[in-house]
């Protein structure tokens, strides 16, 4: 599998996104993607990335992985470790493209025909100009006509009415962040009754609303310290939450594992973190529950499938990390259906609705709550032909 050319897409209109069409000797185009800083990705492309890539006699996602792993930088989810996420994707892809097989077969075959979803209440336009996990990146005033989508005002303004509609659709679980406000007050470090509280009745509203049919996942965003975090924690064990998700850091191992004993509530994490050495301490303190990788971050699909089976190792499930791009989530969906411990899928029907639909075609299908994968060769999303005509977008090719 010889790569040809390698080239970038940017939108002007959401740059933390950044797509890598990866052009064979053959005619086929594979799809990868990355999340973040992608000026800086795409920089990193075409100075360092491409030219190893084209040199390479097979492109084969385990063989290339190897050549494009840096000395420097390998350890952690930066500019490095993304640009080999995006690019292992795009392989993916593109060998399906080239055996005419879906991603889901070249991974061993799919376990189950679909898998239930959750909804991560976001908006269509969260966390979509800056890097930055902050209130100030919330979008919160949205776009025109995206009101309709604009799950994260709902979840602090009229949470019950939001549950209900969440499982009227078929959507039986979703997850919500309202601590966050707090956290940012104090760094972390404490939070007052007062506003534990008040925060604490966002969720009584959504259970006297929808009762324990709606698995209800909360994200703390790794922004607070322990023994905060730890009255947060005893304070919604009344509600039954599905799991706590990254309540301090993910490399704060041994307070990860403190606060799962402590408090007797599930802990998810799992999507910061880079690969199997960055995992395994985790699985080793028995510090997680259900491991929520991201196949961007981690380092692509070659990556994330050697976690998901170092995961089972340690009988932990997985529930891929989607908050991010349409193809991410095609790469998850691929990932999660071939995996034993699959266990659910993120998605974000804001983004479904608004940004991913505007950009691509091909996303996985969603019925009942539960999403599945099409025949189609490769991942199956493709950009939109409009897309490519736009004037609104930054395109760089580099060539063999």
């Amino acid at each position: 599998m010889k790569i040809a050319k390698v080239e970038t897409i940017r939108p002007l209109d959401h740059p933390n996104i950044l797509w890598i069409l990866l052009h064979d000797d053959q005619g086929n185009v594979g799809l990868g993607e990355t999340f973040f800083g992608q000026s800086v990705i795409e920089e990193y492309v075409h100075a360092s990335a491409a030219p190893i890539l084209l040199g390479l006699k097979s492109a084969l996602p385990e063989i290339a992985h190897l050549a494009l792993t840096p000395y420097a930088g390998f350890q952690g989810g930066g500019v490095e470790q993304r640009t080999l996420g995006g690019i292992d994707i795009g392989l993916w892809d593109l060998w399906g493209k080239r055996t005419n097989l879906p991603v889901v077969d070249l991974l061993g075959g799919g376990v189950r025909d679909d898998i239930k979803i959750y909804n991560t209440c976001a908006g269509p336009d969260y966390v979509r100009k800056t890097t930055s996990q902050h209130t100030k990146n919330w979008g919160l005033k949205g776009t025109a006509d995206s009101s309709k989508w604009e799950d994260l005002t709902a979840f602090f303004e009229r949470p019950a009415e939001l549950a209900r509609e969440l499982l009227d659709s078929g959507i039986k679980g979703m997850k919500i962040w309202p601590f966050d406000p707090a956290a940012e007050a104090t760094n972390g470090a404490y939070i007052s009754q007062e506003d534990l509280s008040k925060t604490l009745k966002i969720f009584e509203k959504i259970r006297n609303e929808v009762g324990m049919e709606m698995d209800l996942m909360v994200e703390l965003h790794g922004l607070w310290q322990r023994t905060p975090v730890e009255m947060i924690m005893h304070g919604l064990a009344e509600f039954n939450p599905y799991w706590i998700e990254d309540p301090i850091r993910p490399d704060a191992i041994d307070a990860i594992s403190f606060l799962r004993e402590s408090t007797g509530l599930r802990i998810a994490t799992g999507e910061t973190v880079v690969g199997r050495r960055g995992v395994l301490p985790l699985l080793q303190k028995n510090a997680v529950d259900i491991l929520t990788i991201d196949t961007q971050w981690t380092g692509g699909l070659t990556e994330a499938r050697k976690v998901a089976t170092l995961a089972d190792t340690y009988a932990t499930a997985i529930a891929p990390h989607d908050c991010t791009g349409p193809v991410s989530l095609a790469a998850c969906t691929h990932l999660v259906l071939s995996q034993n411990n699959g266990i659910i899928q993120e998605t974000v029907r804001a983004y479904l609705n608004t940004w991913y639909s505007d950009f691509t075609t091909g996303m996985p299908p969603i019925k009942d709550g539960r999403i599945s994968v099409t025949r189609d060769p490769g991942h199956g999303v493709l950009l939109n032909p409009e897309l490519l005509k736009s004037d609104r977008i930054i395109r760089r090719e580099s060539v063999a």
